[in-house]
């Protein structure tokens, strides 16, 4: 049976993913407190709510990676790359990008997860200096794609992307691989495989597999972003 507890200001743990038997969820409830979520994501743990239940955080049974070594590129989108006009940054827009990626029509669902509490406490966490942004910029200065996400330790765990220009967001994801692979990191924490994400090369691992990875790349010490307390509006 799974095994997962419930969590309020006195529980500051969360149990071992490993040991929650078949299901998904680790623990429900507890605040979006920053070191909630910074421990959380070091763990191989994320938040995922849902209308009406208690707040869920999840380790699935498969997770989605997407490897460099592994790494496809699609023809149509290699050209894109060589003829796009964008410009790309790290931390510049973390508050609009995470906005928008709320905006984002998602088919099959109603509303967004990305709600008011998760984007204050995520803008927390970027802050302080682990949640991050990349930025797509047209030639007129304008926002036209990006994604965000958490540094658990040297490896990157993608949350959302928008565009608003064809391919913004998938360039800025290309981006974001050449960055992070400079600074050492093997792979990126995608949660759950999308289509487009099983085009460039992802594909699901089992939990075990994926913690024993996450811990391994930790002991590391990898530095992937500038960790300076940044000032958000």
């Amino acid at each position: 049976m799974p095994t997962y507890v419930f969590l309020d200001d006195s529980i500051e743990t969360f149990p071992d993913p490993r040991t929650i038997g078949m299901g998904d969820v680790v623990a429900f409830g507890g605040e979006l407190r920053p070191e909630r979520l910074r421990l959380a994501y070091r763990s191989g743990i994320f938040p995922w709510p849902h209308p009406g239940v208690l707040l869920p955080w999840y380790c699935p049974r498969r997770r989605a990676v997407l490897e460099f070594d592994r790494l496809h590129i699609p023809e149509s989108l290699q050209k894109a790359q060589r003829k796009h006009k964008m410009m790309f940054t790290i931390d510049q827009a973390f508050v609009q990008v995470i906005r928008q990626c709320a905006l984002m029509p998602r088919p099959g669902q109603e509303g967004t997860w990305i709600n008011t509490a998760m984007q204050k406490a995520y803008t927390e966490l970027h802050r302080q200096g682990d949640a991050h942004s990349v930025e797509a910029w047209d030639s007129e200065g304008n926002l036209v794609g990006g994604l965000y996400g958490v540094d658990a330790g040297g490896v990157f765990c993608g949350e959302s992307m928008f565009f608003h220009t064809p391919n913004a967001s998938k360039l800025a994801l290309l981006y974001l691989i050449d960055h992070v692979r400079e600074r050492g990191a093997t792979f990126l924490d995608i949660q759950q495989l999308t289509p487009h994400m099983e085009r460039l090369g992802a594909r699901e691992i089992l939990r075990e597999d994926f913690l024993a990875r996450l811990w391994q790349i930790q002991s590391k010490g990898l530095v992937l972003f500038d960790k300076t307390v940044r000032e958000v509006a």
